[in-house]
């Protein structure tokens, strides 16, 4: 026997020797069990012995670490879930408390425009009686004068007829003393006398009768003359306090109308210079309030009165830009955006996508005609609608078309739903706004009409 099969036989001895003094130690604590089983060929057991033993325990052992580990995992997810489900609904409800807000401060204006538009006419009607009744003074005054001045002619007649009586009356005496050297008998010139005295008598009474006539009939002139100014002064103050409330409610309903353009990066008088181009000269629906028929200039009222109502005029042209420019929202359920406008993987991405469930109502976003309604490649179900000024809306990955070609749209009608048609990962609807076929961020136009639709 060589050296080598010494050394090997050595370190077997010494691992024989270390097994059994480890499986002593193991059989101190896990003594050798017998599992007996009874059967009807008769009895056996099975032998376990202090190794095998240990095996099973460091088994279970593994097994139930593992189970305690993957449940305290499951809770650990659980409990964020419920976290993250509990910031959802928060969210929620602060979004629909927002949406709530933007509700009610849209009645309120749209109730602040009705009151203005009532006020306004009350104030219109009120301003026509005044002008109705100041023209009824100016004719009665009219009136007066004509009076006075055929009382003043009647006094002068009367007194170019007096002298006239006197000059016939001398041209006669001078006469008759000419013929018989005397003018009259004495009873003669007393009957002349009394004549004459008689006719002057009465004409100076009727011209003094015609007199008071004519001061009574001015002195009722002066005292309505001073109702109507009294009555013009306080329908002066009622005015002032109605077109106050009145410029103040135009100024309060034009704000959010400008601040909207402004904020979608549009130039209001632009938009609204173009938007008028389209009456074709027309003027629009007010027309200016003309006073005078004789070409005097307009009064102050007037003028006032024209101004409320060019504002009135320019309030109705930026209503109608915002009805027929898409500031409206194309979905009004809640939904999330999955993809912005801007570059996305070196391309333009030229819209938004708003994801939600598919079926989700869409609507369109300003008044318009569809020009597109069918399956394109790529987009799946695609609306598209022609709207004023070169502005263009699509709709793309619809699951159902609402709308045919050729069809006239007005904001807020249904159009379809969304859906998952095209080239598509999931529910969404690719919501896109044009102008002249440039591509715009559609997010700017929806942010910006929030605070007014």
């Amino acid at each position: 026997m060589g050296a080598g099969e010494d050394e090997g036989i050595g370190a077997i001895n010494v691992t024989m020797s270390l097994f059994n003094r480890v499986h002593a130690g193991l059989e101190s604590y896990l003594p050798e069990q017998r599992l007996f089983l009874k059967s009807d060929k008769g009895m056996r057991y099975v032998r376990l012995r202090p190794a095998t033993q240990a095996v099973m325990i460091a088994g279970s052992s593994l097994f139930v670490g593992w189970t305690v580990i993957v449940t305290a995992i499951f809770l650990i997810d659980a409990i964020s879930a419920g976290s993250a489900r509990n910031q959802s609904e928060r969210a929620e409800l602060a979004y629909q408390d927002r949406l709530n807000q933007l509700s009610e401060e849209r009645d309120i204006r749209a109730a602040e425009a009705q009151a203005s538009q009532t006020r306004f006419g009350v104030a219109m009607s009120e301003v026509s009686d005044m002008q109705s009744r100041l023209l009824g003074s100016e004719e009665r005054r009219r009136e007066l004068e004509t009076a006075v001045e055929v009382i003043q002619t009647t006094l002068r007649r009367v007194m170019s007829e007096r002298d006239d009586a006197r000059t016939q009356t001398a041209q006669l005496q001078a006469e008759m003393a000419a013929d018989t050297g005397s003018t009259q008998t004495a009873a003669g010139r007393l009957r002349d006398m009394e004549y004459t005295v008689d006719y002057l008598t009465a004409a100076l009474g009727r011209a003094a009768d015609q007199r008071d006539d004519a001061y009574q009939v001015a002195e009722a002139a002066r005292d309505e003359v001073d109702e109507l100014e009294f009555t013009a002064a306080l329908d002066d103050e009622r005015n002032e306090r109605i077109f106050a409330q009145l410029e103040e409610a135009v100024q309060v309903s034009m704000e959010p109308l400008d601040q909207m353009f402004s904020a979608a990066g549009l130039s209001t008088e632009d938009i609204v210079s173009r938007l008028q181009s389209r009456y074709q000269g027309q003027g629009g629906p007010l027309m200016p309030i003309t006073m005078s028929s004789r070409g005097e200039p307009a009064d102050e009222t007037s003028v006032r009165a024209n101004q409320i109502l060019g504002q009135l005029d320019a309030i109705n042209m930026r209503r109608i830009a915002a009805e027929q420019l898409p500031f409206s929202e194309p979905v009004y359920q809640r939904t999330r955006l999955s993809s912005p406008f801007g570059p996305r993987n070196g391309r333009l991405h030229a819209g938004v996508d708003l994801a939600g469930p598919v079926g989700t109502p869409l609507y369109a976003t300003a008044d318009g005609v569809v020009t597109v309604s069918e399956r394109q490649n790529g987009y799946g179900l695609t609306v598209r609608i022609q709207h004023a000024l070169g502005y263009e809306t699509r709709y793309a990955h619809m699951s159902r078309l609402a709308v045919t070609e050729g069809q006239r749209v007005s904001r807020g009608d249904r159009i379809g739903d969304m859906g998952n048609t095209g080239r598509s990962t999931g529910s969404h609807v690719h919501y896109e706004i044009r102008r002249n076929d440039t591509p715009l961020n559609p997010m700017s136009y929806i942010t910006a009409g929030r605070d007014v639709f």
